[in-house]
């Protein structure tokens, strides 16, 4: 056999025409397992526990931000307040730090809120449905709304939204404690000088540093008011004296 006679790359390669079956089954496999009701079963248990862990990865993520911000301050009060040599404005650079941290934390939970939406979606229109038959699904076009959201993921709670949360949740009664501690710094812990003298930094004046950190305050307060007056249909809900789970 000559050098011409050998066969050239793809040449000899059998070209699988447009209506193959075994192609059009791989289009079509979500129609097929959709219409077989024990396959769509055994995959919507899979999917369900699939989601699921992925919220509870994202909770533990969010945790993990929540109890590094509670070491930070508990370390910072109890140096602070360890000696009255110490600097008051460690609890200044914790409320800093603070807000880093609800910041990290805000943008994971708008992932773990992906992910949570899912899950819910899962159990408001589907286990619900199997466990009382006769009602009414939450949102009639929830396997539309599921189906478009695999194909595109989108973040489903704002920025300030979910950062609204976050401090109206965990990180509002933090700084709180911190301002108490800092004032308690600036006062008691030092009574024999006054707070303008105490609240001084770096030749900043006492006043200047007392008025800045009432704003910031004020503007944190203003966020958890927006947070509590915009926001949406509740998680959970108190039931009812009269519910019979509580007889």
């Amino acid at each position: 056999m000559g050098p011409d006679d050998r066969p050239h790359g793809n040449e000899d390669r059998e070209e699988i025409p447009d209506d193959d079956p075994g192609d059009r089954f791989g289009q079509n496999v979500g129609e097929a397992v959709a219409s077989d009701p024990s396959a769509m079963t055994g995959m919507l248990g899979h999917f369900y526990r699939g989601q699921l862990h992925r919220t509870t990865t994202w909770r533990g993520r969010l945790d993990q931000t929540s109890y590094w911000a509670v070491t930070i301050i508990a370390a910072l009060l109890t140096w602070v307040f360890s000696s009255s040599g110490n600097p008051h404005y460690l609890l200044l650079v914790g409320m800093g730090a603070m807000v880093v941290f609800l910041v990290v934390e805000t943008r994971r939970y708008r992932a773990y809120d992906v992910w949570r939406e899912r899950v819910r979606l899962l159990e408001q229109d589907l286990f619900a449905g199997v466990f009382d038959p006769e009602s009414e699904p939450t949102h009639p076009d929830w396997r539309q709304r599921l189906a478009a959201d695999l194909r595109d993921p989108s973040v489903k709670t704002p920025m300030l939204v979910a950062l609204a949360r976050r401090l109206r949740r965990i990180y509002y009664p933090l700084l709180l404690v911190l301002l108490a501690s800092w004032l308690v710094r600036i006062t008691v812990f030092q009574p024999k000088e006054t707070w303008r003298t105490t609240a001084r930094i770096f030749g900043i004046s006492g006043a200047t540093v007392v008025m800045g950190v009432g704003l910031f305050y004020l503007a944190m307060t203003a966020v958890v008011v927006y947070g509590v007056v915009s926001r949406g249909e509740r998680e959970f809900h108190e039931r009812e004296q009269t519910d019979p789970w509580r007889e």
